[in-house]
């Protein structure tokens, strides 16, 4: 891998976003802000520092409602002590009242499946069950998000040893047009 190679992959990507996809993620935190929905931002490792980031942004410049439970260390590794990590996001989404106004966005390389990330599968799940809107940007094939997403990005895998810094970039990318669009 070199410099030339990188950003060729990081062009072919940009090039390959599915534009329908990203329609409906815009359109789908349009209709949040009009209903005056939070959103709730969900990550771990260098989506867990992205979703903190994007907090802002969607806040700031798209003028959304937004938090994630990551940024609060104390509740969190207090609730992972305590209730366990599958369970750490769904319980800050229930004592924050997360109601059928409200949407997840999921930040994630693999989407989450039943052996990782299972704490962001247990939040969608439980997002769904208050009828809430699930959002995705994801990578690989879009695991869990995906399939439970109401709207989902997924970032096409180029070259599988350089998935996760792509992911992550492309997370960045995509919330960054996203609240370009949205500015008031």
């Amino acid at each position: 891998m070199n410099i030339n190679d990188y950003l060729a992959e990081t062009v072919q990507i940009a090039s390959s976003l599915d534009r329908g996809n990203l329609q409906n993620l815009l359109d789908g935190l349009a209709d949040l802000r009009k209903n005056k929905g939070r959103l709730f931002i969900i990550g771990v490792g260098g989506s867990a520092a992205n979703a903190s980031h994007a907090v802002n942004d969607f806040r700031k410049i798209a003028e959304i409602d937004a938090y994630t439970p990551l940024d609060n260390v104390s509740e969190l590794t207090a609730r992972i002590n305590d209730d366990g990590w599958d369970s750490c996001i769904t319980n800050t989404l229930r004592v924050s009242n997360f109601c059928s106004k409200d949407a997840v966005l999921t930040l994630s390389v693999g989407g989450g499946s039943e052996k990782t990330s299972l704490n962001l599968v247990r939040a969608m799940e439980y997002a769904k069950t208050v009828n809430g809107k699930v959002f995705g940007i994801v990578s690989r094939d879009g695991g869990m998000t995906a399939k439970l997403a109401d709207a989902c990005v997924i970032i096409p895998t180029i070259n599988k040893e350089t998935i996760t810094p792509h992911a992550e970039e492309f997370q960045a990318v995509v919330w960054h047009m996203l609240v370009t669009m949205l500015r008031k």
